[in-house]
């Protein structure tokens, strides 16, 4: 049981998540605080909850009291929501990006080349064509079109 259990972590995709959790807590950190110190200063800039701290509408209750649906913390939700997915995806996927097809160009892989590659039909075909050469005689099991 402990054999299989240090074989379970020594996996790489065990180790590589638990990096990624580890990644993952930091960088939440990081994001927050852009978003934290860029981001909502300039919504606030635009964006002014009133004094009481719930904005949205308010509603007359059953018992005569006021209820206030609270849309300014969903809106607040929803603009830092925004704010982080654009943060993360100009500030580390676009680079990230431009950085894996840089490497790849410079490995020499190119996608116009990949394109390129005779499928797993027209190399069957390109095999049967040369064992016709070879032999001399169809060795396709269809007979030839007249």
């Amino acid at each position: 049981m402990i054999k299989g259990f240090k074989e379970f972590i020594m996996r790489g995709n065990v180790i590589d998540l638990a990096v990624a959790v580890v990644i993952g807590a930091a960088f939440t950190a990081v994001v927050n605080a852009v978003v934290a110190s860029i981001i909502t200063p300039l919504v606030s800039l635009f964006y002014v909850p009133d004094a009481s701290g719930a904005a949205g509408p308010k509603v007359q209750g059953i018992y005569g009291q006021d209820v206030v649906f609270p849309l300014n913390t969903l809106i607040s939700a929803v603009i830092s929501f925004l704010a982080v997915a654009l943060v993360v995806y100009f500030v580390f996927v676009v680079p990230m990006n431009h950085f894996k097809e840089r490497a790849a160009a410079k490995a020499g892989v190119n996608e116009a080349e990949e394109a390129k590659l005779p499928t797993e039909a027209e190399l069957l075909i390109q095999i049967r064509d040369l064992l016709e050469k070879q032999t001399g005689s169809s060795v396709s099991s269809t007979p030839p079109a007249p």
